[in-house]
């Protein structure tokens, strides 16, 4: 009996040992895409009700731009997407509390967000526009609308941008009575981010109105995941796939079936300038 305890205790012992001897797993040390690429998903925070970045197509499937670039993303990281709706702010307090691993719904960098989150490379860059009626060759530029009236909100930024031009805003309470007053002729522009006209001329392709001009500087659409060490791995990882999609052209094709126009370039590298993240406000369209 004494030597069936004395084994029993001998093997508990080189048990404890071999424990504290095997390798510690990335996922154990608490690398989060080792922890996503060892359950096999990434889960996917979204709204699934704004269009053209996350909504639902006439059967009821989750479909957007924002779907497709975190499938393509999820693919690349060998796992699968599952996708998670809610509303906005709850999406972002998820992340916070772990519910999710990513966020993809047309997610704006700012300076205020970019101190509590990490965020990916861009993969959409959104400009402020202005736009016209068909017939309006006034104004082509920023510095047409002195003297001219434009339509927003008038806590917006847009209407701020306007007024700093020399234009007087006129208050209005959403996009549709936006476009009366222009088609009316009541008002000579409205500045709004591009993605708003594309997505208005998808929707109502007859409409006689125009960008007469966009800004230089872009909004940033990226990635945010919740701030740490331990996702470097993952920013990496989806910094990769970003270059791939966009290397391969994918980016701007997705681009282009959504919203007609590509906007997966980031303007300033086009037109030789230095990126950066400062950016004309486009509240209407990213979040």
């Amino acid at each position: 009996m004494k030597k069936v305890r004395k084994f029993a205790a001998g093997l508990t012992a080189a048990l404890a040992i071999s424990a504290l001897a095997a390798p510690v797993t990335q996922a154990e040390e608490g690398d989060l895409l080792a922890r996503i690429q060892e359950k096999g998903e990434i889960v996917i925070a979204t709204e699934g009700t704004w269009a053209p970045w996350t909504y639902h197509d006439e059967d009821d499937k989750l479909v957007g731009y924002d779907i497709e670039v975190a499938e393509r993303i999820a693919e690349h990281l060998g796992v699968k997407a599952t996708f998670v709706e809610g509303e906005f702010d709850g999406l972002l307090a998820g992340i916070d509390a772990e519910r999710y691993d990513i966020m993809a719904n047309g997610v704006e960098i700012t300076e205020e967000r970019a101190a509590k989150y990490d965020f990916s490379d861009p993969y959409c860059y959104i400009r402020t526009a202005i736009m016209v009626a068909e017939d309006n060759d006034e104004i082509q530029s920023f510095e047409d609308l002195d003297g001219k009236t434009t339509a927003n909100t008038l806590t917006s930024t847009y209407a701020a941008l306007a007024e700093g031009y020399g234009a007087t805003a006129t208050g209005v309470d959403d996009l549709n009575q936006t476009i009366e007053l222009l088609l009316a002729g009541r008002v000579d522009a409205t500045l709004n981010a591009e993605v708003t006209y594309y997505d208005y001329k998808r929707e109502h392709p007859d409409a006689p109105i125009k960008v007469a001009a966009l800004t230089e500087d872009a909004s940033y659409v990226s990635i945010p995941v919740r701030k740490g060490e331990d996702s470097a791995t993952l920013i990496e990882a989806i910094n990769e796939a970003i270059q791939e999609l966009s290397e391969s052209g994918e980016l701007s094709e997705l681009s282009v079936k959504y919203f007609g126009s590509d906007m997966s370039q980031d303007p300033k590298a086009a037109s030789g300038q230095e990126a950066g993240t400062e950016a004309a406000g486009t509240e209407a369209q990213t979040e």
